[in-house]
């Protein structure tokens, strides 16, 4: 079949018909075209249960791993930071308060490790076909969800063991999730593009992921600050997760305030910002990829 035959045959049988445009370098200030992600969802849909099935593919314990990580970090830190260090833990029990910081920061690491290799083990799809690229690290922390929601399964379950119910304020969760993928998908947009370019960055994340978890009020209460730099912290946006997911769950006094504002802009900052560089440095990954 001919070169001609061959475009007519790909045009007559693209799953998405009416999106005829013109495809050119991007100049100057660059959009985001949200309205591209909306067009291609279907695809966004698939690379969600692509990774998902991937993650669990020939893997033995299958998404127990989803509960293994936390829980194996959640003893550790109750035996040195909560035994040995006797931490404070806002009058909660302390493998209670870890876990409950665990669940969202395990959503957020994972999703910052696998999205920032997303693009460089998805080149086969960025050099045959045109898509908005930004659906790739999207899908991979998305897919991360699944997970979540096992874990904090496993959560609720410690809580009734050790005689915590649930109260009104747990209706926040959804939003603290949200704000913990934001947070995510902000850092793996600006690390999956810098690593198309510089391959050396996946060897810098493990490191990154190590010292932001000790930045972060996960074996330790942000009520060990004083108010001032409290507010200060909470530039970290996982600072106001994991503290509003203590306040949600647990019941500690860290309900939504100005700390987790100040995490909340943070957040939408990085992930703006993230989305921008991302759409700008694009035109060049299929060269480079």
């Amino acid at each position: 079949m001919s070169t001609k035959e061959d475009l007519l045959t790909t045009i007559s049988i693209s799953p998405f018909p009416h999106l005829h445009h013109r495809i050119e370098p991007s100049n100057g200030f660059v959009s985001l075209r949200i309205g591209e992600l909306w067009a291609y969802r279907e695809l966004l849909y698939f690379l969600i249960w692509r990774d998902i099935k991937v993650r669990y593919k020939q893997t033995a314990l299958g998404v127990a791993w989803a509960v293994i990580q936390p829980v194996m970090t959640m003893v550790v830190f109750s035996v040195f930071f909560g035994k040995l260090a006797k931490m404070p833990s806002d009058d909660v029990p302390y493998p209670i308060f870890a876990f409950a910081a665990l669940v969202p920061w395990t959503l957020f690491s994972n999703g910052l490790t696998l999205g920032t290799n997303s693009l460089v083990g998805s080149s086969h799809l960025i050099k045959k076909v045109y898509f908005p690229r930004l659906i790739i690290p999207t899908a991979t922390v998305l897919a991360g969800v699944v997970d979540f929601l096992v874990a904090l399964g496993v959560l609720f379950i410690l809580m009734a063991v050790y005689g915590i119910a649930p109260t009104v304020d747990t209706l926040w969760l959804p939003a603290f999730l949200v704000l913990t993928l934001i947070s995510s998908l902000g850092v793996s947009l600006w690390l999956s593009a810098l690593n198309v370019g510089y391959r050396d960055i996946k060897y810098v994340i493990p490191f990154l992921t190590q010292i932001w978890m000790f930045a972060t009020p996960i074996a330790y209460s942000s009520s060990l600050l004083n108010e001032t730099w409290r507010t200060f912290y909470g530039i970290n946006p996982m600072v106001g997760v994991v503290e509003g997911f203590r306040w949600a769950l647990l019941g500690t006094d860290t309900k939504p305030g100005f700390m987790i504002l100040v995490s909340a802009i943070a957040a939408v900052s990085l992930l703006l910002s993230g989305a921008f560089y991302f759409r700008r440095m694009e035109k060049t990954f299929a060269d480079i990829v």
